[in-house]
């Protein structure tokens, strides 16, 4: 498309240059490509504009001030509230496939990840898109440094997702972006609340405001179902968000039974009774949106029930390691380490927990404390260990952590989070149990000064061998 063409209606602009893709952030940049570089305080655009050239950018828009940099630059006063704009002008198809959107503090990637296997399995094509990146029905093929990706790799995507015939996708949706109106205007037709406990408050300062943005999903005009836990304390608040929608509630109550095994839990669900292999309470509500968002598809409960023992965790969540009695988990909030670490006391009722963790840096500070305080109520050992320290002093993380946890409760720290797993594993003992915490999937640690490659899953494995 032209440039002049794509900014009609935004800018007159003489420069004639065609573009063949659109992007702002240039680890997805192509030859050819027309460069955002947002500018301001939380936006650093500007910074990258020589490294998209180097990909092959052709031309790059700009805010606030003008830029000379060596191809066509054009200045758009007020650029990122016309992003939308902008975005859905050159990928004029995106809005063509339908969004089932998945908001909440935990819970997201799994529900997301059931969904997507439950419709391959019935032969839907389908994309996902979330924390572990960008799939193609379960093929990743594209990393996401965010949650949610930036508004013009999303519509990007989803122009390539109707190119290749997927007409519904799965969108882990992150209160940034529904703050950073990086969903605007896409065609979500059904929402998903799992639930909300304290999380990004560095960002929104407050519970109430972090819970009213997650809300706002739920007013979209193009949404015709949602649903909503009702096991979480705010299920109303989210219900009365999704007035003129249809309404659909699941709780734990569904089941008419459930038996904890050593793999998961043995259901009683309608007429049927099958044994999932997903451990804790928390994966068994993630499995009943899952079911719940298909039938609010169309399909019967007759076809999804049967589907429901075939579903497995996504990488790093309640991840196992082989021969030896430990999980590695993306646990980082208070509820979330909370369920991870009751789930192991649950199914292995004689066991001890021991956990490794650590806090990230440069996110919510009242988080720490609370971590640390849940961890010495229900393990018998912790080893603290760093996260992603980023630019903070990794001490002063560690001591933070600390303030919560009980007097009397010995804890070790071993910085070095490679160390810390190996140490962790050789030293468990056959009637204890071990939870790594913190990284999940992730495979990079951020520091100060480097980002260096680490995997929890690989280092656990690699020293139970």
């Amino acid at each position: 498309m032209n440039i002049s063409q794509l900014l009609i209606g935004i800018i007159d602009t003489k420069i004639n240059l065609e573009v063949d893709g659109i992007c702002m952030n240039t680890e997805n940049a192509h030859a050819g490509d027309l460069f955002i570089a947002l500018q301001g305080e939380s936006c650093h655009g500007i910074k990258y504009i020589e490294s998209a050239i180097e990909k092959g950018c052709v031309a790059v828009l700009v805010d606030s001030q003008d830029i000379e940099c060596g191809i066509p630059s054009i200045r758009i006063d007020g650029l990122e509230s016309r992003l939308e704009e902008i975005a859905s002008s050159f990928y004029k198809n995106a809005k063509k496939v339908k969004l089932i959107g998945i908001t909440g503090t935990n819970g997201k990637t799994s529900v997301g990840y059931f969904i997507s296997q439950m419709l391959t399995k019935l032969e839907v094509n389908n994309g996902f898109i979330g924390t572990l990146g960008i799939s193609n029905y379960q093929d990743k093929h594209n990393n996401s440094s965010n949650t949610t990706p930036d508004i013009i790799t999303l519509y990007r995507t989803l122009e390539q997702y109707y190119k290749d015939n997927i007409n519904i996708a799965v969108l882990e949706v992150s209160s940034h972006s529904i703050s950073q109106k990086r969903i605007a205007g896409l065609n979500f037709i059904q929402a998903i609340f799992t639930n909300l406990s304290q999380d990004h408050l560095d960002y929104h300062k407050t519970i109430k405001e972090y819970r009213r943005v997650k809300g706002e999903l739920f007013s979209i005009n193009s949404i015709k179902s949602v649903i909503i836990n009702k096991d979480d304390d705010n299920w109303q608040y989210f219900s009365d968000k999704s007035k003129g929608k249809n309404i659909v509630t699941f709780s734990l109550c569904d089941f008419d039974n459930n038996t904890i095994t050593d793999n998961g839990f043995l259901c009683k669900l309608d007429n049927y009774i099958f044994e999932v292999s997903l451990l804790g309470e928390f994966n068994l509500s993630n499995m009943l949106a899952a079911l719940n968002s298909l039938q609010e598809l169309g399909f019967s409960r007759d076809k999804i029930i049967p589907l429901l023992p075939k579903l497995y965790s996504p990488t790093g969540r309640m991840h196992k390691i082989k021969n030896i009695s430990a999980w590695v988990d993306y646990a980082h909030t208070p509820d979330a380490i909370s369920n991870a670490l009751s789930t192991l006391k649950k199914h292995f009722p004689s066991h001890k927990v021991r956990v490794v963790f650590g806090c990230g840096g440069n996110r919510d500070k009242g988080k720490r404390a609370k971590m640390g305080k849940i961890a010495s109520e229900l393990a018998n050992s912790i080893i603290l260990t760093n996260d992603n320290p980023r630019n903070e002093d990794p001490n002063t993380i560690i001591n933070e952590i600390i303030s919560g946890i009980n007097d009397n409760f010995e804890v070790e720290v071993i910085l070095d989070r490679r160390l810390a797993i190996e140490t962790a594993i050789s030293t468990l003992k056959e009637d204890e149990c071990l939870l790594i915490a913190g990284k999940g999937h992730e495979t990079v640690q951020q520091f100060k000064d480097k980002t260096i490659e680490i995997n929890d899953i690989k280092i656990a494995q690699n020293a139970a061998i």
